[in-house]
């Protein structure tokens, strides 16, 4: 049986490229984690990653205006005899810049991860919680 050459070499170039490409992106891409006491546990990995990177996104504050409604007490004025009084404080719209939103990841939460640089670093990019609740 005479096979055709090129059939062959198509053949063999598309097998080896196939597995340099699962290769490539092989331990890339998005992993479900849960942070540890010591670490962080990717649900696809059994071990136990205690060097990994978190991001962080660094902006603007924005805060719109609002108010606050309070008690204050009036205490060691003369004639006041500790009188609590109802009152509002009003807060303008704010700007502040240069803020860096940090996560605040404790053992236990469920987190989202992406594997970088071919897999070798890891990078917490947001805790995941339930959308039921």
């Amino acid at each position: 049986m005479n096979k055709d050459p090129y059939g062959q070499l198509a053949s063999a170039l598309y097998s080896s490229v196939g597995k340099h490409a699962r290769q490539a992106f092989g331990g890339t891409g998005a992993v479900l984690g849960t942070i540890t006491g010591t670490g962080l546990k990717l649900d696809d990995f059994k071990h136990e990653l205690q060097d990994y990177m978190v991001a962080e996104t660094p902006g603007l504050f924005t805060v719109p205006r609002y108010m606050v409604t309070g008690t204050t007490v009036q205490a060691e004025q003369p004639n006041w005899d500790n009188k609590q009084i109802d009152t509002s404080f009003y807060f303008e719209k704010n700007e502040v810049e240069d803020v860096s939103l940090k996560l605040a990841l404790q053992p236990g939460d469920r987190v989202l991860a992406v594997r970088v640089n071919g897999g070798n670093d890891v990078v917490v990019v947001s805790k995941v919680v339930s959308g039921h609740g």
